[in-house]
């Protein structure tokens, strides 16, 4: 028996093909395609052929196939043709399932759906059976992450997925996604894609190899697939590398000896439509990695172009500069009609000042085999049902209406969901739509998943250019319109304000000695953040401090983005003067201060630094007196005012102002003591010499931290040290 699908690729001049299939003497011709430019399809698919065989399968002949086009006065030139050998690795048994295509996912589906739904009844008959949802006892953390779920993007997901819990929120625990680190083709449990139709090269006649190398295919004919591709099959390499694969051609079974008998039931039947389709592709396209550079500098500039049929999209302007792994974050959407157009494009290209850019890597995909695989891979299913939300279900059809169109297509029994008893959890959806997504994912079929293409170029064949991660999307118009796409698009950060503002200082180290031989020192303050050392600022200078208090009521401002899903600071900036691009860098929101005392006629004495990182913010001592050192013999701690122990650090993000007095620390001897970032020295100080004999302690700053985003600050303005607008608070000068 033959399932003849269809022809791919076929050039403009053929009018009007037809298959003819050559095997032990007999001869089986098809009916001609009348029209391949608007259904390049057979109008006929199944076709059966009665042979007689050897059982030895060495002994089997091979199988020609040649596909002849219909011109004027009989003329029936050959188009292509092929070779099909080890036909007997098709044999099957005349008694089965009847239905359409029984090969090795639809063996191995009808289990896992008894397992799911119970029984199976008898066939077009719904059985009710109560299948429980696997449901776990309610507990303070899965309302919290329940509530965390409203506040995850897809991004939260995505690094969830991939064991980075820094970059991932809560809540992400129960809706899970799945990275393959391979194209969803190359997947074994998915048998290439090709379970319902294959494809296979057409040679011209009498092509002979030139240079060693094989003869270019003309076109490509789908046929039926019924037994399981071979492991490693369809690993999306170049094209011309899989031309030949000869699997699922034929399924052979015995006829009965007796001509009374009637014979085996045919197996290609209740096939899908034949006619073209319309849908709507939607292209996802998340990051690249592993590029080669293309620039002088070792890098490149990727940007995405999607290609379907006559359609590309992507624009030049829209690249990633100075990268060999780009963040894209876009979503292409494309009309197509499927099979005519096919084979989606996905190419990335480097971007030049003067076109034209070079390409980097194409990957191409087949949608048909997507559309018509019974693994239902052109829309992949999420593990939760959700109306709203990041998570929205985004396919056609709700869970339970997939559930039946999917029992109608593998000709198993109509469901008839009926859940057991209330659900003993919080879960988004409707009870009857969740127990027909478990049932679905209980059939292995594709889950929400993200795959990881290589990218080839046709200058170097052969040879991995990178490897792009993406899916797609396809939904035929005829099913209705689908739910909202994902948003994907990179997070962006949040401008915040921090206002500084520098009370009072106590127990300054001494950096100079005056005429009466008293220590003394000029204090003044200079701050920054990291990262964003040329928009330090400095306070006014306190002249001859004798007991290192200096009064100073100084605002620092600071303007900044921020990241809060990742909890860092985006610094956007050239690399070099002479850069095209700006390049983005990523620090930790930290204030650093530093005391400094001032001299004339020599470089500044550097006292002290306070390094105080936004999101772990040491709580304050609210008086000097009380912000000391450790007593000799005491448990180490850096902040002897809360005890032994370490104080709870609060986000100055969620607590938005902080007031009170920290500890400066020095360099003595090598080592940087009571510093409250973990030790870590400033930077951009300007020729930092320690001062002689410097103590443990360093001094005492009493500040007041306030966060506000970019609308609270337009709405509260403050200016810099005293300077109008001088409100929010008012700093008076100084007694």
């Amino acid at each position: 028996q033959v399932l003849a699908w269809g022809l791919r690729g076929l050039r403009g001049s053929v009018r009007a093909p037809s298959l003819e299939v050559q095997c032990g003497g007999r001869v089986l011709q098809t009916p001609p395609i009348t029209d391949p430019a608007s259904n390049p399809n057979f109008p006929i698919n199944a076709f059966l052929l009665a042979l007689t065989l050897p059982l030895e399968e060495e002994l089997v002949p091979p199988v020609r196939l040649r596909v002849l086009d219909m011109r004027d006065f009989g003329y029936r030139p050959e188009v292509g043709q092929t070779c099909v050998r080890g036909l007997g690795q098709h044999r099957g048994q005349p008694s089965g399932l009847p239905g359409p295509q029984h090969g090795s996912a639809r063996r191995r589906l009808r289990p896992r759906w008894v397992q799911a739904w119970g029984h199976c009844g008898h066939r077009g008959h719904p059985v009710p059976v109560p299948v429980p949802v696997p449901t776990s006892a309610p507990s303070p953390q899965a309302d919290e992450e329940g509530e965390g779920e409203e506040d995850d993007d897809w991004w939260s997901k995505f690094y969830a997925a991939l064991g980075d819990k820094a970059k991932s929120r809560r809540g992400t625990s129960r809706d899970r996604l799945k990275i393959y680190s391979c194209e969803l083709e190359a997947v074994p449990e998915f048998e290439g894609l090709q379970d319902f139709c294959r494809s296979f090269p057409l040679f011209p006649p009498g092509a002979a190899a030139a240079g060693g190398e094989d003869p270019q295919p003309v076109a490509e004919f789908k046929v039926g697939a019924s037994p399981p591709q071979r492991p490693g099959a369809g690993s999306g390499a170049p094209r011309g590398a899989t031309a030949g694969g000869s699997q699922g051609l034929f399924h052979l079974y015995p006829l009965p000896e007796d001509p009374a008998e009637p014979p085996p039931p045919r197996r290609f039947q209740d096939l899908p439509p034949s006619q073209p389709q319309r849908c709507l592709v939607r292209v996802y396209v998340v990051r690249a990695f592993d590029l080669p550079p293309r620039d002088r500098n070792g890098l490149c500039d990727p940007y995405v172009r999607v290609s379907l049929g006559t359609e590309t999209l992507g624009q030049r302007d829209q690249y990633v500069p100075n990268t060999l792994e780009p963040v894209f974050g876009r979503l292409f959407e494309v009309m197509g009609t499927i099979p005519l157009e096919k084979d989606l494009r996905v190419s990335l290209l480097d971007y030049d000042l003067v076109p034209p850019d070079q390409e980097i890597g194409t990957t191409t995909i087949d949608l048909e085999n997507r559309l018509l695989s019974r693994f239902r891979a052109h829309c992949g299913l999420p593990a939760l049902y959700c109306t709203a939300g990041p998570g929205c279900w985004r396919d056609q059809l709700p869970p339970s209406q997939t559930l039946e169109h999917f029992a109608r297509t593998q000709g198993l029994p109509a469901p008839d969901p009926a859940e057991s008893g209330p659900p003993q959890h919080q879960h988004p959806g409707v009870p009857r739509e969740r127990l027909a997504l478990h049932v679905l994912r209980a059939c292995h079929l594709v889950p929400e998943h993200l795959e990881t293409r290589t990218l080839y170029s046709s200058t170097q064949p052969g040879l991995e250019q990178g490897k792009v991660q993406m899916w797609v999307d396809v939904f035929p118009i005829n099913l209705g319109p689908p739910g909202p796409p994902v948003d994907i698009t990179p997070r962006k950060p949040q401008r915040y304000e921090l206002r500084c503002v520098v009370w009072n200082t106590r127990d300054v180290d001494p950096g100079d000695t005056n005429l009466l031989g008293q220590q003394m020192s000029d204090i003044y303050i200079m701050g920054w953040l990291d990262g964003q050392e040329e928009q330090r600022q400095r306070t006014d200078v306190h002249y001859r401090s004798l007991d290192g208090a200096g009064a100073f009521n100084w605002r620092f401002v600071f303007s900044f983005e921020y990241l809060a899903a990742e909890q860092l600071c985006v610094l956007p900036g050239k690399k070099h003067f002479w850069s095209l691009d700006e390049t983005v860098l990523k620090v930790p929101p930290k204030l650093i201060l530093q005391v400094w005392d001032n001299d004339k006629f020599s470089a500044d004495d550097f006292l002290g630094v306070l390094e105080l990182e936004l999101t772990r913010l040491p709580r304050p001592a609210l008086q000097a007196r009380t912000c000391t050192l450790a007593l000799p013999g005491a448990p180490r701690s850096r902040w002897p005012w809360q005890g032994p122990r370490t104080p709870p650090c609060v986000s100055l993000f969620r607590q938005r102002q902080a007031r009170g007095w920290w500890p400066c620390a020095a360099q003595k001897g090598g080592k940087w003591q009571l510093s409250v970032s973990a030790g870590h020295r400033g930077h951009g100080a300007q020729s930092v010499r320690p001062a002689a004999h410097s103590p443990p302690l360093q001094g005492k700053l009493e500040l007041s931290l306030e966060l506000l985003t970019a609308k609270e600050a337009e709405e509260r303005p403050a200016g810099r040290a005293r300077e109008e607008p001088n409100m929010y608070p008012t700093l008076p000068p100084p007694v």
